[in-house]
């Protein structure tokens, strides 16, 4: 059994079919059947199921499919070991982010623009999504890091973070807006307050929408959602118009607005670092990782309250 052998096996199911596989390859697809059936020898077993229009894995061609991926990942994590200890980093690292994370004072841009610098080689993609979906993704291995809202205080198993801002919620609301209207300056908002309140918060799967809703299910209710914005400026803006209560992390004041904290001490806007534990994470994930944890350890980052 060879490593070809293994590699283009997984080409094949990944691409349904043997001349997709053989241009992803570049080789002549003749070669590349033959090779697959002599590993198909080999074994004693069929891999792949050539009867339809797409081929695809056998159930043999499935249970052995995890072990040709880990394979090559073996191998191509000696390589980059190598490459890493010769001072040729190189490899590719996913990362994730909630939106508006590119504006806060810690500049990710830059911190990003930097390590291309140090290391062209290494090709780093970059998405938004909430953060529900990104700690989804780690776990998946579909992100190698994410700054992601945090809900809890201890990561889920699998997961490791690094919370590097923890700021208290607040609503914000126009000053002749009945709520505001109702407390005096600078008194805390109980939970329950909000209900029968047109809200404005982040979408569903943020880690400050997961608190609100956990804050108000426990207060008895469910918020009333009216808007929602992918940030809190967004929310700020529509508060601003009178649409509503915005819900939010209280990052000082907010022109037109009467900002005023919730009671819970768990109501909090926390974002965080995150990583995958399960299983190797690769020397320029490494890298870059420990880039992020010594800048969010540093002036740039929100204290957090001990």
């Amino acid at each position: 059994m060879e490593l070809r052998q293994l590699r283009y096996f997984v080409a094949v199911v990944e691409e349904a079919g043997f001349t997709r596989a053989a241009e992803r390859l570049h080789l002549a697809q003749p070669g590349l059947s033959a090779q697959v059936r002599q590993l198909e020898r080999e074994l004693g077993q069929p891999l792949l199921d050539r009867s339809g229009r797409a081929v695809r894995p056998t159930e043999v061609g499935e249970a052995v499919l995890p072990y040709a991926r880990a394979a090559l990942a073996a191998v191509e994590g000696v390589r980059q070991t190598v490459q890493e200890y010769s001072g040729l980093l190189r490899g590719r690292v996913a990362i994730g982010l909630v939106p508006g994370a590119l504006a806060h004072p810690l500049d990710l841009a830059a911190l990003l623009a930097g390590f291309h610098r140090a290391h062209p080689g290494v090709e780093v993609t970059l998405t938004e999504d909430v953060s529900q979906g990104m700690l989804s993704a780690l776990l998946g291995g579909e992100l190698d890091l994410a700054v992601a809202g945090v809900a809890q205080e201890c990561p889920p198993p699998g997961l490791a973070w690094e919370v590097f801002v923890d700021v208290p919620l607040v609503v914000a609301a126009v000053p002749e807006h009945p709520l505001p209207a109702a407390h005096p300056e600078g008194e805390a908002v109980p939970s329950a307050a909000l209900e029968g309140h047109r809200l404005i918060a982040l979408p569903r799967g943020t880690g400050t929408r997961t608190v609100l809703e956990r804050l108000c299910a426990e207060a008895g209710f469910r918020p009333h959602v009216a808007f929602e914005a992918a940030t809190p400026d967004a929310l700020a803006h529509l508060a601003a118009r009178g649409l509503g209560v915005a819900v939010l992390p209280g990052h000082g004041p907010r022109p037109g607005l009467r900002t005023l904290p919730l009671a819970d001490p768990r109501a909090r806007g926390r974002v965080a670092l995150v990583w995958r534990t399960h299983g190797p994470l690769g020397p320029a994930a490494r890298e870059l990782l420990g880039r992020l944890r010594r800048a969010t350890r540093g002036p740039g980052a929100v204290p957090v309250p001990r």
